[in-house]
């Protein structure tokens, strides 16, 4: 019993995610094999191998495979699926874009999102926005999953000593094609492997003040910028700030949560923090059910005094 877990990097180093999925599929028991589709992708592979726990990673290195395009990396984990009994993706956009074409490809079913491990074929995930969970067993020959990476801790990056064999790249499969990329410079934390967030709501009131307020209190920590749907949808955050069922799911170790009310939706993305704190005028907030601290504030009065008093 082997998995192979699909790699996410940028064709040097391997992402944060991989580690999580890494430890996900050591759980079901068997080898972790690790692959690593790309382009000139030599130095991603060979960090890979020094991962803890990998045996082997594969190096499918082609132009097809430069960007990451899902149904070229589809067909690449199909080339070799029949050596394996599970095909484990992070919960990334990524992941979420190939998993779904192997799975159909392989007439299996996909076990998505999942949070535990019980054993080879059964599995815990999240179901009603986290409100319960399920635990699947399937029957399939070949497992594909999707790994909720902050459920799983990050395997080391150092004390492997994996071999390196290298695959052929697949052809270019011509239904898709890279056309290019505008992707915004921040030197912040990424969202979702960041340690400390802080997070504004619709309470802010306008972009101008959400900036304004929530701007300081990241600076003075060296913390992620987070945001309700309520505040993406009103225009006062990006998109890509978005924590919760529909944006990003995190679990950091200090989640501070101002001026969000704490809908079910923003919830399942953040109640797995290790410490939150919300402030919020409004004592009946939900968000209040799940912080470990609250406080009855205003946040225009009581954020620019915690940054100050940082």
């Amino acid at each position: 019993m082997t998995a192979l877990v699909i790699a996410e990097h940028d064709n040097a180093s391997i992402k944060g995610a991989t580690l999580n999925t890494i430890t996900a599929a050591a759980a079901c028991g068997g080898d972790v094999h690790v692959l690593v589709a790309g382009h000139n992708a030599a130095a991603a592979a060979a960090a890979a191998a020094q991962i803890a726990g990998v045996s082997k990673v594969i190096h499918a290195d082609g132009p097809s495979l430069a960007h990451g395009l899902a149904e070229n990396v589809a067909a690449q984990v199909l080339a070799l699926a029949s050596g394996y009994s599970h095909i484990v993706f992070p919960s990334t956009a990524s992941g979420k874009n190939t998993a779904p074409r192997v799975a159909a490809k392989l007439d299996v079913a996909q076990v998505s999102d999942i949070t535990k491990v019980v054993n080879a074929s059964t599995f815990e995930r999240p179901i009603y926005a986290g409100n319960a969970i399920a635990t699947v067993k399937s029957a399939d020959a070949t497992q594909v999953l999707t790994v909720r990476t902050t459920a799983f801790d990050p395997a080391a990056t150092s004390g492997g000593s994996a071999s390196v064999e290298t695959t052929a790249a697949v052809a270019d499969s011509g239904k898709s094609s890279y056309v290019g990329s505008e992707i915004a410079k921040n030197d912040r934390p990424e969202l979702t492997a960041a340690k400390v967030i802080v997070s504004g709501g619709r309470a802010l009131g306008s972009s101008e003040k959400f900036d304004e307020v929530m701007t300081p209190l990241a600076d003075k920590l060296g913390a992620a910028i987070g945001a309700s749907r309520a505040a993406v949808d009103a225009g006062y955050a990006a998109n890509d700030l978005q924590v919760g069922q529909t944006g990003k799911i995190v679990a950091p170790q200090l989640y501070i949560a101002a001026g969000i009310s704490g809908a079910i939706q923003h919830l399942a993305g953040m109640k797995d923090s290790k410490v939150i704190v919300a402030i919020n005028k409004d004592p009946e907030a939900p968000i209040f059910s799940v912080a470990d601290y609250g406080l009855v504030a205003d946040l225009f009065v009581a954020v620019p005094e915690l940054t100050q008093s940082l």
